[in-house]
């Protein structure tokens, strides 16, 4: 990293289990990702279910992490979280400083979205919808917006987790809706974050649409 880098804004990637986080991180982070994956083992396996997800043999226990630099000043640090629901409570720590966060969902098992989008709300943290391409059934955006229960307002794009072009497609789509709440806010009410200046500053930065 650049010495002259000062800023790190920072962007969490959450959703249910099994739905692409660290493969996200991994095919947009400029870095060799940080993971925390470790193997299911059979105690596992009776916890979380793998009916739904077959071939799975890994799981995140803590959190991933990638990085990309917007600027000369201002990078941004990636974070995946852990999807299963036992795991929620590294999830506070995580949010803590978050810009915002892309909820990526497996169209074929919606519900498992829910818990993750009940946590971003609870904590006011703004967040975009990315649809993983599992290669399911056809889905019609306006049958996920209806699923999720999700506010006019908030994008929801389809993605492929392991292509770096669509990785980056949302997380500039995230960036657009972030600059857009920021320019919004009432004049004297602070951003969701302490980096919220630095933030709008590095959204005009072409760094990001390379």
């Amino acid at each position: 990293m650049g010495a002259t880098a000062d800023n790190g804004l920072k962007v969490v990637i959450v959703g249910g289990f099994g739905v692409g986080k660290t493969t996200l991180v991994r095919s947009v982070s400029e870095i060799r990702p940080l993971s925390t994956e470790e193997t299911i083992s059979r105690a596992g396996e009776a916890v979380d279910g793998l009916s739904e997800v077959r071939g799975k043999t890994a799981t995140t226990v803590a959190f991933d992490f990638g990085r990309i630099t917007l600027d000369a000043r201002n990078v941004l640090y990636l974070f995946g979280a852990p999807g299963q629901e036992r795991f929620g409570f590294l999830w506070d720590r995580l949010f803590s400083g978050t810009l915002g966060a892309v909820v990526l969902v497996d169209t074929r098992r919606i519900g498992d979205s829910w818990y993750a989008i009940d946590r971003l709300e609870h904590h006011g943290t703004p967040f975009i919808v990315a649809c993983n391409d599992f290669g399911g059934p056809a889905h019609t955006p306006h049958r996920v917006r209806e699923a999720l229960d999700l506010d006019p307002g908030i994008p929801l794009l389809d993605c492929d987790a392991r292509s770096r072009e669509s990785g980056k497609r949302v997380l500039i789509t995230l960036v657009e809706h972030l600059q857009t709440l920021y320019a919004v806010q009432p004049a004297g009410v602070p951003t969701p974050t302490s980096t919220g200046v630095a933030a709008e500053n590095a959204f005009r930065s072409p760094e990001l649409a390379r």
